[in-house]
């Protein structure tokens, strides 16, 4: 791809930037919104981040790293725990999953939610019960379930007439009744402030609600009565800043629960509305807190029931990025600093789409302030791309840094918590980011930083 083709798919808007980018910022403020709660400028200038520098940091783990806040992950699980009283609330391993971040979700109270046999396994081997793990997949491999039924897993999501029969079959083999919600594909996709009412049911998740699979699945469970159907569910979408979707969401998956109540005699106790809840990634970004969002979702639940004369099922949700998300920075070096024919600068770090993809495959938007120590120079108005071999890679679009930003300086991220490390790749053989988690001063890395020997391990030659 030529570099002005890139450009343009990425929404490339010259030297002005964004709308919301074209008056200078004060290059050297932290809006709290974006970052860890921990994070502060140091009266020396360099950002500290749990009590540690960043210059300290990356003196002693190399960059790029991924930073991880532990109070503030602590505080965030405690916050939708504590907002979502007498609901069960499961972090979304996809988000971030490693031993650690298991132990903390376990320790702060979270139940768990895990979407592939290797994320059921790193929730194994860190110790957490299993009769707290939820089990999402639209493709569950028979070993998959089957290690799943071993362990002891508290609930399955089954995702097709496929699964159904897969999971019936084992579970007959075994004498084990395993407890099933059915993912429910409700019509609704919400992604921000944008939600479309009948239009999505055309992906691979879930039953139909409109084609009547959704019941239909339902009805096999319960004539075959081997697995024991608890509720259902359903997921709209993802960084979510209003409850409107979940609203349309519980309207139309309730009315299905009150069809299998009247068409079966049979209420179901369970409803899970999913997670997708936003986080600010730029100071343009709103999200809610972890109160308002209960306060809502939980008045809209109780209201819907009334409405179709409905018990109050026990509510579940799965935030992930609400959680781990702004708890995490991820720190880099400058490399290059080149001014392409007063354009744009193109401030080169030493990572890119390979700890953070989400620019390039999602368009997504990051913020960055210079880490190491303020300025007093002019902002201009920069593009902070990555060392890969692709025009496209790119880690923030646009962004003010200090018009003295020189190799050497370092640059952070915020807001990287979530499905960066996850989706993270070798590509161009670059070895992945460790992650670091600081509290009360003290670093300890959680995930090491991967070696050339590493990659070379799994070349067989």
């Amino acid at each position: 791809m030529r570099a002005h083709e890139a450009g343009a798919l990425h929404g490339d808007l010259g030297s002005r930037g964004p709308a919301w980018l074209r008056t200078p910022q004060d290059v050297n403020a932290l809006v709290p919104q974006l970052w860890p709660r921990t994070v502060s400028r140091s009266s020396s200038g360099d950002l500290e981040v749990g009590g540690k520098s960043v210059v300290e940091l990356a003196a002693d783990y190399g960059t790029p790293a991924y930073l991880l806040d532990e109070d503030d992950l602590r505080a965030r699980c405690r916050d939708f725990r504590d907002a979502f009283a007498g609901a069960d609330v499961f972090y979304a391993g996809k988000s971030f999953l490693c031993k650690a971040v298991v132990r903390i979700v376990e320790e702060e109270g979270l139940f768990l939610d895990v979407c592939s046999g290797g994320e059921l396994a790193v929730a194994l081997a860190a110790g957490f019960p299993p009769e707290r793990l939820g089990f999402h997949g639209n493709n569950k491999s028979v070993s998959e379930l089957q290690r799943a039924l071993d362990a002891g897993v508290g609930r399955i999501i089954v995702d097709s007439f496929d699964e159904i029969s897969r999971l019936s079959d084992l579970a007959e083999k075994s004498g084990k009744r395993p407890t099933v919600l059915i993912r429910v594909t409700v019509g609704v996709e919400a992604h921000t402030h944008e939600f479309i009412a009948t239009a999505h049911e055309d992906q691979k998740f879930g039953f139909s609600l409109s084609g009547g699979a959704a019941f239909a699945a339902a009805a096999r469970i319960l004539d075959e009565d081997i697995l024991d159907l608890r509720g259902l569910h359903s997921h709209i979408g993802s960084q979510i800043f209003d409850t409107s979707g979940f609203e349309v969401s519980a309207r139309r998956i309730l009315e299905l629960q009150a069809q299998i109540r009247d068409a079966r005699g049979v209420e179901l106790p369970e409803l899970d509305l999913g997670g997708g809840f936003g986080i600010a990634y730029t100071t343009q970004d709103q999200p809610s807190t972890a109160g308002d969002l209960a306060k809502r979702i939980i008045k809209i639940v109780e209201s819907e029931c009334e409405l179709a004369s409905l018990r109050v099922p026990k509510l579940s949700i799965e935030p992930g990025r609400a959680i781990v998300g702004p708890a995490v920075l991820t720190l880099y070096e400058v490399g290059t600093v080149k001014d392409v024919d007063g354009i744009r600068t193109y401030v080169s770090v030493d990572g890119g789409m390979s700890d953070n993809i989400r620019t390039a495959l999602y368009d997504a938007s990051y913020s960055a302030t210079m880490a190491n120590r303020s300025s007093a120079a002019e902002p201009i108005l920069a593009r902070v791309v990555g060392k890969h071999c692709e025009s496209g890679d790119i880690v923030v679009k646009d962004e003010f840094l200090p018009a003295d930003v020189q190799p050497g300086d370092l640059l952070a991220v915020p807001g990287t918590g979530a499905y960066c490390r996850s989706m993270a790749s070798n590509y161009n053989h670059v070895p992945r980011p460790p992650v670091v988690a600081v509290r009360d001063g003290a670093a300890r890395v959680i995930v090491r930083r991967e070696t050339e020997d590493d990659l070379l391990a799994l070349d067989v030659g």
